[in-house]
């Protein structure tokens, strides 16, 4: 195996962290508007990714520039020619931090009614257009002898790609059900397995018939096993969600994520951008990659940073795992309405 085949691995592995983790936060995002039902629980949602949303974009920053550095042609070719829907997205996850960070800074329910709509949104968006971008790639686009895109933001939107979207949608809205159900008591709680299960089975639809048109149309014997993986994991979480396992439930709707992200890079392979115009035209991880002497630094980089940041997101992850409800955020707002007067003392 050459070092460009081993780094195509590590971007298909950054990209399929990235979902994993940022897929419940989206999903979050979007449940703050159709789970929560006042101020409180919206805050109780909010507060469960509020110690990790940030850390889990560093997936995505990472996948980034490992691409721009180990395949620079893939990485110019795809952020030109998707630029439209990649600046949507990377305003939407400005936004979103700002949107994050804002909300409770005044005690005002407009003011705080508004960053809620920003959250909902800057989640709903993003999650839909990762979707496409990546049913583009699988599904080939207009990309000439040049390696250039040639085609325009119209061609990026046909059947296949909205399918993809609505997709990516589904699974994230449903892997953050689960993740509230699992992070949360009381009444929200309940609600968020009940909204597990109707999410899931929309995304379960959704998705088996995208899987199977990804299949027909460019997968081979490698991305069938993603695909059987993927509708038996999505199938284990919706019963283990319906038992009221939700640490199982969670894990399988990773699973899902994973195995079709695997799906979509077996697909490619050994393509990472397949050209719709002439097959020769297509790029590939040895015409797209950068020089051997590059990707051998790059990997001893990759070899002694990795474990650390795997390590330190997963103590972040160990020392926020406890529940909350909305008895938390009413403990909280009587203590700190509760300093000025010891102050005063």
């Amino acid at each position: 195996m050459h070092l460009h085949d081993v780094w195509f691995v590590l971007i298909a592995v950054l990209w399929t962290g990235y979902f994993f983790l940022e897929g419940f936060d989206f999903g979050i995002g979007v449940l703050t508007k159709l789970l929560a039902r006042d101020r409180a629980e919206r805050r109780v949602l909010i507060n469960t990714i509020g110690p990790v949303w940030d850390g889990n974009e560093v997936w995505l920053l990472t996948a980034g520039g490992a691409t721009f550095a180990a395949f620079p042609d893939w990485y110019a070719t795809l952020f030109s020619g998707f630029y439209l829907p990649l600046l949507v997205i990377l305003v939407c996850l400005i936004v979103r931090g700002v949107a994050f960070e804002y909300r409770a800074k005044r005690d005002d329910e407009r003011w705080q009614r508004n960053w809620e709509h920003a959250i909902f949104w800057t989640s709903l968006l993003p999650a839909f257009l990762w979707g496409v971008a990546f049913a583009d790639m699988v599904h080939g686009v207009k990309i000439d002898a040049h390696k250039e895109y040639v085609g325009g933001l119209w061609d990026l939107l046909h059947g296949y790609a909205l399918l993809g979207g609505l997709v990516t949608l589904a699974l994230f809205t449903f892997h953050g059900a689960v993740f509230a159900s699992l992070k949360t008591v009381g009444p929200i709680r309940e609600r968020a397995r009940a909204a597990a299960t109707r999410i899931g089975a929309v995304a379960a639809v959704l998705a088996l018939a995208f899987l199977i048109w990804t299949q027909a149309d460019s997968g081979n014997g490698r991305s069938l096993v993603a695909l059987i993986v993927a509708a038996l994991a999505l199938a284990l979480a919706l019963g283990a969600n319906a038992a009221g396992r939700e640490g199982w439930s969670f894990a399988f709707s990773g699973v899902t994520i994973a195995a079709t992200v695997a799906l979509f890079f077996l697909s490619l392979f050994p393509d990472v951008m397949p050209s719709s115009l002439d097959s020769a035209w297509s790029l590939t991880v040895s015409n797209a990659s950068a020089t051997p002497y590059t990707l051998r630094i790059m990997t001893w980089c990759a070899a002694i940073a990795t474990p650390l940041v795997l390590l330190y997101q997963g103590w972040t992850y160990w020392v926020f795992r406890k529940r909350i409800g909305t008895q938390h955020i009413a403990a909280a707002a009587a203590q700190s309405a509760e300093r000025p007067l010891e102050g005063a003392r």
